[in-house]
């Protein structure tokens, strides 16, 4: 480049003026395409997941948005390398190559029932394995709450990271879940083969 058009190319460039740096939000996101359906992934500001839900015919993005707005805080933003851990940690999770998540949680979006029964659902039941309704609710201390238990697993905000997946019918059929039975079945067969 000739020393003129240099000269005239830093006459057009604003001097001393840098982009701004937006603030960090309270809750920041990213919508992932994943093998088991569209989901939401937030985090606070602290860094603790606060959401991991599917996205579809049962949660829209603009109404998780809103309640994570209205529960958290108004400054949500999306801000996808803020959960660039988090979509590592699901990707290897859902390829098989993790059997964990080594993410905080934060279950601020659910309520003191439903922090109960998801707060002992990883120790009730490990990879690989199921359990009942009933004996979620057994195990819980609330043996004849099974229906409760199975509302609080719907109403899940944190799927997949905390496995609501793994409760099955007494029966052992596979009832409801938030990203439909064809993503339970993947995953329940996932972690089978695991």
């Amino acid at each position: 480049m000739s020393h003129d058009l240099e000269t005239g190319l830093a006459a057009f460039e604003p001097s001393g003026l840098t982009p701004p740096v937006l603030p960090e939000s309270d809750v920041s996101y990213v919508v992932e395409d994943t093998v088991i359906g569209r989901m939401l992934l937030a985090r606070n500001a602290s860094g603790a997941m606060v959401a991991s839900a599917f996205l579809g015919p049962r949660g829209s993005e603009d109404d998780w948005l809103e309640r994570l707005s209205r529960t958290i805080s108004p400054r949500v933003l999306r801000q996808p390398r803020a959960l660039d851990e988090a979509r590592r940690e699901l990707e290897a999770y859902l390829s098989g190559q993790r059997h964990a998540f080594d993410l905080p949680v934060d279950l601020a979006l659910a309520t003191p029932f439903q922090r109960t029964v998801l707060g002992r659902l990883g120790e009730v039941v490990r990879y690989g394995e199921r359990t009942t309704y009933g004996d979620l609710a057994r195990r819980i201390d609330r043996p004849s709450a099974s229906r409760a238990v199975g509302a609080a697993l719907g109403a899940n905000p944190l799927c997949v990271v905390l496995p609501c997946h793994r409760v099955v019918a007494s029966s052992g059929a596979l009832t409801g879940y938030a990203g439909g039975l064809a993503a339970k079945e993947y995953l329940l067969s996932l972690e089978a083969r695991g």
